[in-house]
C-alpha cells in the first residue's frame, strides 16, 4: 500500500478539492434548498464527500446511507452486490444520491434506479470526480466536483484496494501499477 502510494501522482491537491465541494454545494443549494431533500450516501467511497457536503449545506434536509458496490476492496468492476437499502421511506421525496466517483455509471444508475423503485419523486445526483472517458456513462451525474483522467485514482473516499480513503488529497496510480487492472473502469 505505501508502494502505491510513493508512487502515485497527486491530481488535486487538499485546497483544489475543498474549492470544488465548495462550489459543488452552492449549485446544489441553488437547486434543492426547498425540497426538503433526503441525502442518500452511497457507502464507502461517498461517505467523505457526503459528510463535506452536509457541512455546506444550510437548508432543512435529512441524511440516509445505502450500500452498494461493484468493486469491493478490488480494482476491477464485477456484478453489483446489494448491501443495504436506505433505512427510511423515500417514497415521495427528493433525493441527493452522493457518491465519490462517477466512471462507467453502472453502479449509480443501479442505486438511482432502487430508489425510484422505491418511490423517490426526484433523485439528484452528486459525486466528487468523473473520470474523462470516451464511453458515455451509463448515467450523467448533476453535480460534478472535479473531472479527472481515466486513470485509477484514490484518496478523499476512493479507495486502492481498501486503503487510502482518508487521504485529503485525490492522487492517480502510476501507470505500472494500473497494469494489474487498477485502471479504475467499470467505476
Amino acid at each position: 500500500m505505501r508502494r502505491a502510494l510513493e508512487g502515485s501522482e497527486c491530481l488535486f491537491d487538499r485546497e483544489t478539492v475543498d474549492r470544488a465541494i465548495d462550489q459543488m454545494a452552492i449549485r446544489i443549494t441553488l437547486a434543492l434548498h426547498d425540497a426538503w431533500p433526503i441525502v442518500v450516501c452511497v457507502m464507502n467511497g461517498g461517505l467523505v464527500v457526503a459528510a463535506e457536503l452536509l457541512q455546506r449545506l444550510r437548508f432543512p434536509l435529512e441524511l440516509d446511507y445505502l450500500h452498494v458496490t461493484r468493486y469491493a476492496d478490488g480494482t476491477r468492476g464485477g456484478e453489483i452486490e446489494w448491501r443495504a437499502a436506505p433505512t427510511g421511506s423515500v417514497a415521495g421525496r427528493t433525493v441527493l444520491l452522493v457518491d465519490d466517483i462517477l466512471d462507467e455509471g453502472k453502479t449509480l444508475a443501479a442505486a438511482v434506479g432502487k430508489l425510484a423503485a422505491l418511490g423517490a419523486t426526484s433523485v439528484r445526483t452528486a459525486v466528487l470526480a468523473q473520470k474523462s472517458i470516451a464511453r458515455p456513462p451509463a448515467l450523467a451525474p448533476d453535480f460534478v466536483g472535479l473531472t479527472c483522467p481515466d486513470r485509477y485514482v484514490f484518496g478523499r473516499g476512493m479507495d486502492y484496494r481498501g486503503h487510502w480513503r482518508n487521504l485529503t488529497e485525490i492522487r492517480a496510480l502510476a501507470e505500472r501499477d494500473s497494469s494489474d487492472g487498477g485502471s479504475g473502469t467499470g467505476r
